[in-house]
């Protein structure tokens, strides 16, 4: 029996219903993300194969050769007639057929609007341009003393740069918000009032998901030497 007067009393013992409890929580911690992702691969891909293969001539379709139903062939047709397409629409007559095509949509009211929106749409998420962001920067938001991590667009031309009140170039900048940095503002600033970062955009987009737990290594920073006030006796 165990009195107040114990100087070590015994520790509290934790029953086989909260051993198994804790078990299954950490299994779950465990298999959930990876059942997930495998569920989500799985899904997507049999989505794609549902819309591509009834495109596809049924004798040649693999299935009629082997036997067997394969999952994922579909995802291959898509990935193959995609990048025929594109090498084509690099070249010359690719280009002429392009312009030819939309020189038609063009012509239709309706059609028009939606082919536009979709194909700004896909421009401004698929293609490979000077759009993304190269630099981390340091700003001072929502006021002075107060500082946020941005990402440099580009330079502010046009009627933005024409128009602010400031002698000097302005640089747009991305304002991310934590922890989704999909979402987040434009900022238009003073070139002398942004601090480039020695780190990289991953990095930064790390540090704002995280909400400032994972800091990035400084490569730069200078290993303290040992001095005689903290070298031990």
């Amino acid at each position: 029996m165990t009195t107040p007067f114990d100087e070590n009393p015994s520790p509290r013992k934790i029953s086989l219903f909260a051993r198994l409890r804790s078990s299954f929580l950490t299994g779950l911690v465990v298999i959930a993300p990876v059942g997930l992702t495998i569920w989500l691969i799985w899904t997507v891909i049999g989505w794609i194969d549902g819309f591509v293969l009834p495109l596809v001539p049924q004798r040649l379709r693999p299935e009629e050769y082997i036997g067997i139903n394969l999952r994922g062939v579909g995802v291959i047709i898509f990935l193959v007639f995609t990048i025929v397409v594109g090498w084509i629409g690099k070249g010359l007559i690719g280009r002429s057929l392009i312009r030819w095509a939309e020189s038609i949509v063009d012509r239709m009211p309706v059609v028009r609007s939606i082919y536009s929106g979709i194909k700004q749409i896909s421009e401004t998420v698929f293609a490979q341009s000077e759009r993304s962001f190269e630099t981390a920067c340091l700003i001072q938001y929502p006021r002075k003393g107060i500082w946020a991590i941005g990402f440099i667009s580009t330079t502010a031309k046009g009627e933005i740069a024409k128009r602010a009140e400031t002698t000097g170039q302005l640089i747009s900048v991305f304002l991310p918000t934590t922890p989704n940095p999909t979402s987040g503002f434009l900022l238009f600033l003073p070139k002398e009032d942004v601090i480039e970062l020695n780190m990289s955009v991953e990095e930064a987009a790390k540090l704002v998901i995280s909400a400032g737990l994972v800091y990035p290594h400084d490569k730069n920073q200078a290993v303290p030497q040992e001095t005689s006030a903290t070298r031990g006796p």
